[in-house]
């Protein structure tokens, strides 16, 4: 019986690791799976909903490290998760995208002599302002094998040296939990809830610092929501710290005054999946999103400078735009006027992803089948 530990620490985790543990229970007379939670994201509906969502089982350990500063989360995850190490002896460490827990573990697992994968490897802004980025070439030059998404991490893997017999190109177990999740999304009751009619709103989210930290940005944002509030109706899940900063700078007032514009709390999967599937059209500035529309035809406006999913762009949905206010309003005025792109799905985002990445694992790394 070998043992595997897979890692969750944020909302993207979650969907990267239950299709992993789904596709490994189909073997569970010779592996043995634990999902170790580090409590990086800790509520109701940044963490636990997604275990009821996406029937996973809930986590052998809860690490508990809560928030901080990216040193505190970083260093209890790397003293926490050294002692399940201890306790567990695992043949094998998953870790997956590219927040403070992934970097930790990978750390903590590799210096045990752990062999440690990275999902969703090669991955790449090159935008060194962004922490994301940081943890990701930091677990991508320890880890031992890398399973990776799209093109692009196949091509930074390459230049950057990474032993090639140890790179697999999978595809992309988010996309596998959207196709797990699409019937019950369908099934939500959140637009009725919402007053929301299919394709007749806007799906907002935005939490990046660049984007929230400034008062003057964020209330660029709330007057370009009041300019097209007129054409669409905005739905805006909160992340914690949009919420904390709109209070902060004296604009939460501001916010609820603008018409159709529908202010909530951070959804569950289901429920956000559902309003996803919906929009006319979605504005973010997160990674994730980029991928889950793409994936679903939906199209997108990410507003960043840089994007580490460049397929979403070059042939998905997505359009990075920098956050700039004539530039969002001329982007907004296309998409009303649907001068938007198709796009098609890229390559091995088929819902099988969880599969191969097992296959793999039990052929060429634990050497078991």
């Amino acid at each position: 019986m070998k043992k595997i530990i897979s890692i969750v620490g944020a909302r993207p985790n979650f969907m990267k690791v239950a299709p992993i543990d789904k596709a490994l229970q189909k073997y569970d007379s010779i592996i043995e799976h634990k999902i170790v939670h580090t409590g990086q994201h800790y509520d109701k509906m940044m963490s636990d909903s997604f275990f009821d969502d996406l029937d996973m089982p809930q986590p052998a350990h809860f690490l508990g490290v809560g928030s901080g500063s990216h040193a505190e989360q970083t260093a209890r995850v790397i003293i926490e998760f050294e002692k399940v190490c201890l306790l567990e002896k695992p043949d094998l460490v998953l870790v997956v995208g590219d927040v403070n827990s992934t970097v930790a573990a990978s750390l903590t697992s590799v210096k045990l002599g752990i062999p440690t994968a990275h999902i969703e490897a090669g991955l790449r802004s090159f935008d060194r302002s962004m922490p994301e980025e940081i943890n990701r070439i930091a677990t991508d030059s320890i880890c031992d094998y890398c399973f990776v998404t799209e093109q692009s991490g196949l091509r930074h893997l390459a230049w950057e040296g990474f032993n090639s017999k140890n790179i697999f190109f999978v595809g992309n177990t988010m996309i596998d939990s959207q196709f797990y999740a699409m019937d019950k999304a369908k099934d939500s009751d959140v637009l009725k809830e919402f007053n929301l009619k299919k394709e007749k709103y806007i799906l907002v989210t935005l939490h990046r610092p660049s984007n929230v930290d400034e008062s003057q940005q964020i209330e660029e944002f709330l007057d370009i929501f009041s300019q097209f509030s007129s054409e669409r109706k905005i739905v805006f899940p909160i992340h914690p710290r949009t919420r904390k900063n709109l209070e902060l700078f004296g604009l939460s007032e501001k916010a609820n005054q603008i018409k159709n514009l529908i202010l909530c709390d951070p959804q569950p999967y289901i429920r956000f999946l559902s309003l996803m599937m919906n929009a006319d059209f979605v504005v973010t500035d997160s990674g994730g999103i980029q991928e889950e529309t793409t994936a679903l035809s939906i199209p997108c406006l990410t507003l960043r400078t840089t994007t580490e999913r460049p397929v979403t762009c070059e042939i998905g949905t997505n359009r990075l735009i920098i956050p700039e206010k004539d530039r969002i309003i001329a982007a907004f005025n296309d998409y009303l006027a649907y001068k938007r792109p198709s796009g098609t799905v890229p390559p091995l985002w088929d819902g099988k992803a969880a599969e191969r990445i097992v296959d793999i694992i039990l052929n060429k790394i634990l050497k078991i089948r």
